[in-house]
């Protein structure tokens, strides 16, 4: 298992970093024991947390309901989780879980 990820009954909490004001939306890869992410939004009003919740709801196949904000509200360390995810993104380096 690798450390930017766990698998809590069904849900997957996710530890990313993120730099806001990128010139794409994009999954680096990992960057320690945090999964960098990249993503166009300015770091404003709450409107990266916002375009961040967007865009992993639709790289894990989930509603935007389904994607909630653990830890990181104005730090660019963050937490995530994502509940039932369908699809898990190759970058993201995740296993599925173990049945």
């Amino acid at each position: 298992m690798g450390e930017h990820y766990r698998w809590q009954e069904g849900c997957l909490l996710l530890r990313c970093r993120l730099q806001p004001r990128a010139s794409k939306d994009e999954i680096v890869g990992l960057q320690g024991d945090r999964l960098k992410i990249r993503i166009t939004s300015p770091p404003v009003d709450g409107k990266a947390n916002q375009h961040l919740i967007a865009l992993v709801s639709r790289w894990f196949g989930t509603p935007k309901s389904a994607v909630s904000l653990l830890r990181g509200e104005t730090g660019r360390q963050k937490t995530l989780q994502i509940e039932n995810p369908t699809r898990l993104p190759d970058e993201a380096a995740i296993e599925p879980p173990e049945i």
